[in-house]
């Protein structure tokens, strides 16, 4: 036959039609979007959520899709897609069902430090069944070349559909299949639709016995995803939650977010802090306002409200608004933590940024800031636009509080430091001795004020287990070289230093 002939026809697949084949392109590619998003999801218990991560796991997802698309062209050309299509649907699906699994044991057996070999086998759970999905349009393609003359039409259309696809499944599972359903659950129900599929389409063209292989493999993984451990008891729409009980104190739970120690509460008794940072926000306050005056004050990240609740128990009166993006943690604090919402403690489900922004000004005695992904604060809650929107909330004797993480070179907590200081007139900072003089890591609260700061009773009430710096040219040479954070330039997850090495 004459590549070159028009005219020259390939005979069409009985039954198999314009829609099925639509429908295979585009459920292919929402599969392999709906896979990357979770996979952000599964390897943020281990290595939280930064910018690397993220661009990793997308940089993952490409290559599996470019892979995949060479690797189904050569397929359809070398072997009859009415031999390989239904297998490969079916094997994608029974590897998406192992991912669980691996990724829960992984992580388990390295909890204290594996984060990297965690993502890496993230990375190959991710990449092996996207390749296959990826491999799926042009083998559908092939089955629907009906005439030479028409291949542009076909591809194009096919194409088409398959790029909306990937749009659905983005859309949906950020909108809606995370906000609604655990992870576990939507990886499940994904592999179970795809063995589904692929269990259709292999009896459909090659009868019933070429899908038992793949079958046993899907329930191989089904199986194993029951049994394997669980890394939180909530999923929430941003963080893998749990609760543990203090054994020193029978009242006491500390809320895990992720794999990190997000906050400390007693349940029995809200003046009780175990976190050295919660201890130091309070020097901080109680040498700012010593006649313990009820305060208006506002909180950028819940966790477990321990803040709040110290503030009213010991300042009756007080008001508490928080800003929190993730409603699970919310529901978490109410179920397990004993919070109580009402007029003393009103939480808003919104990200902390816009919520600054919707205050009044001049309206707040105090604002904390104590939001984080990860160790990270978001970057869009660091910048000089952000501290600027905070000091029109505060009022002209009001403080800023900020909870900081940094180790190594703390080239975040400097660079912070920096931006703070370019809007307010007054700053300080609050760490251990060890961490103020660049030898240790960990927690540093940073605080900034229009009046000056009460320098001499903050270190009186610290005495020698934290030290405290707020004399200007101190703190100039601390923060040294470090570049002001801004919405136009806030590299803060390539600063941070997330461990000490």
């Amino acid at each position: 036959m004459d590549a070159t002939d028009k005219t020259a026809q390939v005979v069409p697949v009985k039954g198999f039609n314009d829609k099925v084949a639509i429908a295979l392109a585009f459920g292919s590619s929402a599969a392999v979007m709906v896979l990357e998003l979770v996979a952000l999801r599964l390897v943020a218990p281990y290595l939280g959520l930064t910018l690397e991560t993220n661009t990793a796991v997308i940089g993952v997802a490409l290559a599996a899709i470019a892979t995949g698309a060479a690797m189904g062209g050569r397929i359809a050309d070398s072997v009859p897609p009415t031999r390989s299509l239904g297998p490969i649907v079916l094997l994608a699906g029974a590897l998406v069902l192992l991912i669980l699994p691996a990724v829960r044991w992984t992580g388990e057996a390295l909890r204290d430090g594996g984060g990297q070999a965690v993502f890496l086998v993230v990375a190959v759970a991710l990449f092996l069944p996207a390749s296959l999905l990826a491999a799926v349009t042009p083998m559908v393609t092939k089955l629907r070349l009906s005439t030479l003359a028409q291949t542009g039409t076909v591809v194009g259309r096919l194409s088409a559909y398959a790029t909306v696809g990937a749009i659905a499944g983005t859309v949906l599972t950020g909108f809606v299949f995370v906000a609604k359903v655990p992870t576990s659950t939507i990886v499940l129900c994904l592999g179970g639709l795809l063995v589904l599929a692929g269990a259709a389409l292999t009896i459909f063209f090659r009868g019933l016995k070429a899908a038992g292989r793949p079958l046993a493999l899907a329930l191989i993984g089904t199986g194993l995803t029951l049994v394997a451990p669980r890394p939180c008891e909530v999923e929430t729409a941003y963080h893998c939650a749990r609760i543990e009980k203090d054994p020193a104190r029978a009242s006491g739970r500390t809320l895990y977010l992720d794999q990190l120690r997000h906050s400390y509460v007693d349940l029995d008794d809200p003046t009780y802090l175990e976190f050295e940072y919660a201890k130091n926000f309070v020097t901080a306050i109680d040498t700012r306002w010593t006649d313990k005056s009820p305060l208006e004050a506002l909180h950028i990240g819940a966790g477990g409200l321990t803040m709040p609740r110290y503030l009213t128990a010991t300042r009756p009166g007080s008001k508490n608004k928080v800003y929190e993006i993730d409603p699970g943690v919310i529901e978490v604090d109410k179920a397990e933590l004993g919070a109580k919402l009402g007029p003393d403690l009103d939480v808003q489900i919104r990200d902390g940024r816009l919520g600054v922004r919707s205050e009044p000004a001049d309206s707040r005695d105090l604002v904390l800031m104590d939001a984080f992904g990860g160790v990270a604060v978001p970057w869009h809650l660091t910048t000089r636009e952000i501290v600027a929107d905070v000091r029109r909330v505060l009022k002209t004797d009001g403080l800023y509080l900020v909870n900081v993480i940094d180790f190594g070179p703390q080239s975040f907590l400097k660079a912070e430091l920096r931006t703070i200081a370019a809007e307010f007139p007054h700053v300080g900072l609050i760490a251990k001795p060890a961490a103020l003089a660049g030898t240790a890591g960990g927690n540093f609260v940073l605080l900034a004020a229009d009046q000056p700061l009460p320098g001499a009773a903050i270190r009186q009430r610290l005495g020698t287990g934290a030290g405290y710096i707020d004399d200007p040219a101190a703190i100039r040479q601390f923060i040294g070289d470090a570049p002001l954070l801004t919405d136009d330039y806030a590299p803060v997850d390539q600063l941070l230093t997330p461990f000490a090495s």
